[in-house]
């Protein structure tokens, strides 16, 4: 047993196919390295909790840490071990469909391996956090678990495996957050109120949302930057006629448009959270970035996808 250990977690996106996946259509979601979550562990008098949401003995931690509060009992037992101190710090916001939960989840269980000297597994790693997503999320999909701890994108579907494919793209992704919390639970009610009322138009939506899924995995996997942020544009518009876009994503979107993103889209449930636009080079992306920032946007990242170096060689 080491004397500290650390564990790390990238945040997520859903790059495309949020809501069209309810459906029964692909969605791609993205491992988001510009955001993430580090953990520590070690060895306490009692069980300790130390985060920016709550820091104090475990067992007073607040309704809300539930999810990490059984995640950490069950490490214990399973491991039989004394009481811990855990420290989380974190650069995902919370409840913006950035994968925070999951993110923590991966962070703590992959920094509790670690102080155990325990090699990690895929699956391994996988049954504690989805454990920790129950608690959080009542029937999570898996797909936050999966694309915060790993690298490479994602297409999923419902009651189908998880496909990873390989990130080969030029380019700059920025996400910039709105500063509200997402809707999707209101945001899911409507489009299945929609499909109920006008089922024909709906449905020709929600196809199109699904093909052109399948088309960004390819232009993904051929470095057809310009392609993607096309289908992006498509996907916005789209989403834009079930109502689940707002004015301020709007806002947002035209603006990384007109300072000269390849594509710009919402990201998620809608009517708030964070919205995604391409870039062509890294110097593209900081002025829509900072474009992005004067127009209201309350935070911003930038993650360099595969073909070019890490965000932090080039800012």
């Amino acid at each position: 047993m080491r004397e500290l250990a650390t564990g790390q977690a990238n945040g997520k996106i859903i790059l495309m196919g949020e809501h069209a996946v309810v459906y029964g259509e692909p969605a791609i979601a993205l491992p988001f390295s510009a955001a993430q979550v580090t953990a520590t562990i070690q060895s306490a008098p009692e069980d300790w909790l130390d985060s920016s949401y709550f820091s104090g003995p475990l067992t007073k931690a607040p309704t809300a840490l539930n999810n990490l509060k059984e995640l950490l009992h069950l490490l214990r037992h399973d491991f039989a071990t004394g009481p811990v101190i855990c420290r989380i710090t974190s650069t995902i916001p919370a409840e913006r469909g950035m994968g925070s939960s999951a993110a923590v989840a991966v962070a703590v269980t992959r920094a509790f391996l670690a102080w155990q000297q325990v090699e990690e597994t895929p699956t391994g790693l996988l049954q504690y956090v989805n454990t920790s997503e129950k608690i959080a999320h009542g029937n999570p999909s898996g797909i936050d678990a999966a694309a915060t701890s790993g690298t490479e994108p994602i297409l999923f579907e419902r009651q189908q495996p998880f496909i990873p494919f390989p990130l080969n793209l030029d380019g700059c992704l920025i996400v910039a957050d709105t500063g509200v919390k997402g809707k999707t639970r209101d945001t899911v009610a409507d489009v299945a109120h929609l499909m109920s009322v006008a089922p024909t138009a709906t449905k020709q939506i929600i196809t199109r949302l699904g093909d052109l899924t399948r088309e960004a995995k390819t232009a993904i996997s051929a470095n057809q930057s310009y392609h993607l942020g096309n289908l992006m544009n498509e996907a916005q518009a789209l989403l834009q006629q079930l109502s689940v876009s707002n004015g301020t994503l709007d806002h947002l979107v035209q603006v990384a448009l007109n300072n000269g993103a390849l594509g710009a889209k919402l990201t998620g449930g809608g009517r708030g959270g964070c919205m995604i636009a391409l870039a062509s080079d890294p110097q593209s992306a900081a002025i829509i970035a900072n474009q992005l920032t004067a127009a209201g946007a309350q935070e911003t990242w930038l993650q360099a996808l595969g073909c070019r170096p890490a965000v932090s060689a080039w800012l």
